[in-house]
């Protein structure tokens, strides 16, 4: 997460100060609407009219728009209150202000249940990926996307991606490698509460990044690619 004086690096409430820039198109912010965009890609048609969705660390809502007319009752969660203020304005039916790593739901509550840049900001996991499969229902969807513990991924998501003076850019401290996500453990857990995980890789498209930055474009989207080494999505069917 953020850095604000007087609190701990990488606190998840740290979103609190960012509340009022969720949705600024060129803010802090703005490159994790570009991965929602991405992420609502692989949410399946639902199986009936009372189809529920779980959207675990929603903060202000980015997922929401995207859902639309997809036909799920949209539930999300999120450890701040200032960024559930701006989920219910965006798509989200009903939040609730939890720890994700405790979720407050019965086992084999939802349909689908995604968890969209947050496992590398907490400080297991593993147990969270523990939770999102316990809520889900048997044939449900999980979806997650994270960063990967790589040499890599620390360049490109902290030594470039948080010191480039440029539109997008998050705070410096916003990310700390320790934290970063193992892949083959990620797929150990999931497998060990019934999800089969499939992982891919994600990246901006090249050109719509140079249009960003040249103020010519508003959004990025988000590309597919087999390397998992930096940013990636992992989706499966619990059985």
């Amino acid at each position: 997460m953020v850095v604000v004086s007087g609190l701990r690096r990488n606190f998840i409430t740290d979103y609190d100060g960012l509340a009022d820039r969720w949705w600024d198109p060129r803010g802090p912010l703005a490159p994790l609407g570009w991965i929602a965009r991405a992420r609502a890609d692989f949410v399946p048609v639902p199986r009936n009219k009372q189809a529920l969705l779980l959207d675990v660390a929603c903060g202000g809502g980015l997922f929401g728009p995207h859902l639309a007319g997809k036909g799920y009752r949209v539930i999300g969660v999120d450890l701040s209150a200032a960024s559930l203020c701006e989920a219910r304005h965006h798509g989200f039916h009903a939040v609730a202000q939890a720890d994700i790593a405790v979720l407050p739901f019965a086992d084999e509550s939802f349909d689908v249940v995604t968890a969209g840049q947050c496992l590398e900001h907490v400080p297991d996991p593993f147990a969270v990926v523990g939770e999102l499969c316990r809520v889900l229902r048997p044939g449900g969807t999980l979806i997650v996307d994270t960063i990967a513990d790589t040499k890599v991924a620390r360049l490109v998501s902290i030594t470039i991606a948080e010191n480039l003076p440029v539109p997008g850019r998050p705070p410096r401290g916003t990310h700390d490698h320790r934290l970063f996500v193992n892949r083959a453990r990620l797929l150990h857990v999931a497998r060990a509460h019934g999800v089969e995980l499939e992982l891919l890789g994600l990246r901006p498209h090249f050109g719509d990044g140079i249009r960003f930055l040249a103020r010519r474009r508003e959004e990025v989207r988000m590309v597919r690619t087999k390397s998992t080494a930096v940013l990636f999505l992992g989706v499966g069917t619990k059985w």
